[in-house]
């Protein structure tokens, strides 16, 4: 398992995941490999859950 990837429980800011989606893809020159992309993937959704979290703490 890649050490970019989300283990079960964690909790990281939209900003912090944020970063590691920008970091991936200068990593990756922009172009995704398949594993690169799976990896995206998964941060994409765990920056929606965040960002989620956040809104709602706001409330």
């Amino acid at each position: 398992m890649s050490p970019d990837t989300r283990t079960p429980g964690s909790v990281r800011s939209a900003a912090e995941v944020n970063e590691r989606i920008r970091a991936l893809w200068l990593r990756a020159g922009g172009t995704l490999s398949a594993q690169e992309r799976s990896e995206y993937e998964l941060l994409v959704v765990e920056w929606a859950e965040a960002v989620r979290g956040q809104i709602i703490e706001a409330a």
